[in-house]
C-alpha cells in the first residue's frame, strides 16, 4: 500500500472581488499553493444565486481550495474568522491523506 500523509483541505466559497484578500491570508498562513474554481450557481440559507456574467465579476463567486498542514490550517482559519460574518464566507475543512508530502509543505 502507498504511504499517505495527513493534511487539511480548506475550501472557501467567496465573492470574486474578495479573492485577492483570501489569497494573501492563505499566503501569510503558510499555504504554499492553491486552486481557484469558478462557480455557476448555488442555493443556501441566503437564497438562490446565479452567476449572470453581466456585472463584470462583481457578483461572481469562486471556490478557493488549498491543502495545508494542520498548523497552517489553524493559522488560516484564525485569519478568516473576522471575515466570516462580514462577507458570508462558506468554509469547509476536511482531513485528507496525500501521497507526495513535499508538494504540500
Amino acid at each position: 500500500m502507498v504511504a499517505t500523509y495527513p493534511r487539511k483541505k480548506i475550501e472557501i466559497l467567496v465573492d470574486k472581488p474578495l479573492l485577492r484578500r483570501i489569497r494573501a491570508l492563505a499566503d501569510e498562513a503558510g499555504a504554499s499553493g492553491f486552486t481557484v474554481l469558478p462557480t455557476l450557481a448555488g442555493d443556501g440559507k441566503s437564497g438562490r444565486w446565479d452567476d449572470d456574467q453581466i456585472t463584470g465579476g462583481a457578483g461572481s463567486k469562486v471556490i478557493f481550495t488549498t491543502i495545508v498542514s494542520e498548523s497552517a490550517a489553524n493559522a488560516l482559519l484564525t485569519a478568516l474568522q473576522p471575515l466570516l460574518d462580514q462577507y458570508s464566507l462558506i468554509v469547509a475543512v476536511t482531513d485528507v491523506g496525500i501521497i507526495r508530502s513535499t508538494k504540500f509543505d
